[in-house]
């Protein structure tokens, strides 16, 4: 029996209406449910009649964290659309690999996105653009007051698609992972018992809501328990401290990379900061360093350390704070609704103590990628187990760690940055032989690239015009900060490129 995806806005209006629901903070617009319900309403209307949105299409957005992507995403549930976020951080000519393997019906954007998305549509057909204002004038505040009509909402089930987040993949191209309606309820549902939600809960979503970070951790969590969510544009160190110890908007809830609490700790005034009345920080994204924790535990703030991905939901383990000193490197245990082992390379269980791949499985792991479906398989063993490409390891106490990638993947700032994607643009410079790109680490990003390059004979080929073409054809978090022209690349006796004797220091 399929069960009904239930409108979590809906229900809210009905039955708390004057409970605040989002607080935008560049506009200073503020929504109850009842508000927010009416206006999601409004966009509903504006997408079937204005923009021509129909039951399976997809809705693309590209905006700076705003009030409005929140209202968009409700409004493709009401119309049977599927949500899709794009990173606004990526080059276009990575926007136009999304659009054409989506192929979005509309694509809703903020202004400050206008010349970008003017060579965007130069690149794909895109049967509708609208711009976004964060509540100023725009095609989408004007197509919500010219709004009309009858709302005919058909009825979704759990495990329908709901979203469709694009991330890289060891392709060298980005997968959208498919992201259910069951999805989302177990995240919600897993979130709430693990760090307290509840209506009084006030969230800051800071993390661009693009990113699984940003929308579901705990943004999405927040609206099903019926909480606020306090929307911030862009991170700032600064700010985001002051908002953290306002006692007046009395932030209980939050989810960053370390970057951002390393960069929060060197601001002045932090290590007198008082946040008592703060529920939960939480660090995911990436190993916080352990010194991080330690720091901010000398303020009475235990951040609790998270592991996930946009296929899982993203939430899988989590440490409770309680723990967070003592387990300190730890992403915790797996939550209540999913499964997860550590393999070896032939899925044989790898023994307490050892590095093997982590696998996971439950209602709130991804049933694959959009218009992947002949390879969907490949991604999960035989017992339905998702192959997340971490390494991990698990203690006696059954506490898991994240102590590298399986794979070649490392992660900046926040963001995953798989090499072959950049050495594959690295080698669309004609005079490259061979090149290979390794994460190194980075006190501020926490990893950045660096690219190792062998030339053709009298190539002219210098460090400068690599970084250039790959700031022309990738988004900056994925440009490598140094490269390094070099004789030969270490080989074995396949010709496979040894990456792990490449310098790193």
């Amino acid at each position: 029996m399929k069960i009904v995806a239930e409108d979590w806005l809906a229900y809210h209006a009905e039955f708390t209406p004057m409970q605040e629901a989002m607080h935008d903070l560049n506009s200073d617009r503020h929504f109850t449910y009842a508000e927010m319900h009416d206006r999601v309403n409004k966009v509903t209307l504006y997408l079937r009649h204005g923009l021509k949105v129909g039951d399976g299409d997809r809705v693309a957005v590209v905006a700076n964290n705003d009030s409005d992507v929140f209202e968009i995403q409700f409004a493709c549930r009401r119309i049977g659309a599927i949500f899709l976020p794009i990173n606004w951080r990526l080059a276009v000519p990575e926007w136009e690999y999304i659009c054409k393997d989506a192929s979005p019906t509309a694509l809703m954007y903020g202004l400050e996105f206008v010349d970008e998305v003017a060579q965007l549509s130069k690149l794909c057909d895109i049967p509708a653009l609208a711009t976004l204002n964060n509540g100023g004038s725009s095609d989408y505040e004007n197509g919500i007051a010219a709004a009309s009509g009858e709302l005919d909402t058909p009825v979704r089930y759990l495990d329908d698609i709901g979203t469709i987040m694009y991330t890289s993949g060891t392709t060298g191209r980005p997968k959208g992972a498919m992201i259910t309606y069951a999805m989302g309820l177990f995240n919600a549902v897993q979130s709430t018992a693990m760090v307290d939600l509840t209506h009084q809960s006030k969230n800051i979503v800071f993390l661009p809501t693009f990113h699984t970070g940003g929308l579901n951790v705990y943004a999405n969590p927040i609206f099903h328990s019926g909480g606020c969510n306090v929307i911030m544009r862009v991170f700032d160190p600064a700010y985001f401290l002051e908002l953290l110890t306002d006692k007046v908007l009395c932030i209980t809830h939050a989810l960053g990379v370390p970057t951002n609490f390393l960069m929060m700790a060197q601001e002045p005034g932090f290590k007198d900061a008082d946040m008592s009345h703060i529920v939960c920080i939480s660090v995911g994204g990436a190993a916080a360093p352990a010194a991080l924790i330690e720091e901010y535990g000398k303020i009475g703030i235990n951040l609790q350390q998270m592991w996930g991905m946009t296929e899982t939901g993203p939430l899988g383990l989590a440490l409770t704070g309680d723990k967070a000193l003592e387990k300190n490197g730890s992403s915790g245990k797996p939550m209540m609704h999913v499964q997860m082992k550590i393999c070896e390379e032939d899925g044989s269980p790898t023994p307490i103590g050892e590095v093997g791949e982590l696998m996971i499985k439950g209602p709130s792991v991804t049933p694959g990628y959009w218009n992947r479906e002949a390879e969907n398989h490949t991604f999960f063993d035989d017992e339905g187990y998702f192959h997340t490409g971490d390494a991990a390891r698990m203690d006696e106490d059954g506490y898991y760690y994240i102590v590298d990638r399986w794979k070649d993947m490392f992660i900046s700032g926040g963001e995953n940055v798989y090499p072959v994607e950049v050495e594959n643009v690295i080698y669309q410079l004609g005079g490259v032989l061979e090149n290979a790109v390794i994460g190194i680490p980075d006190d501020k990003w926490g990893e950045v690239g660096r690219a190792f390059v062998v030339t053709k004979p009298g190539s002219n080929i210098d460090e400068g015009a690599v970084i250039d073409h790959c700031k022309s054809q990738l988004a900056t978090f994925k440009v490598p900060k140094q490269v390094r022209m070099i004789e030969e690349l270490p080989h074995n006796a396949t010709g496979k490129i040894l990456k792990h004797q490449l310098p790193r220091e």
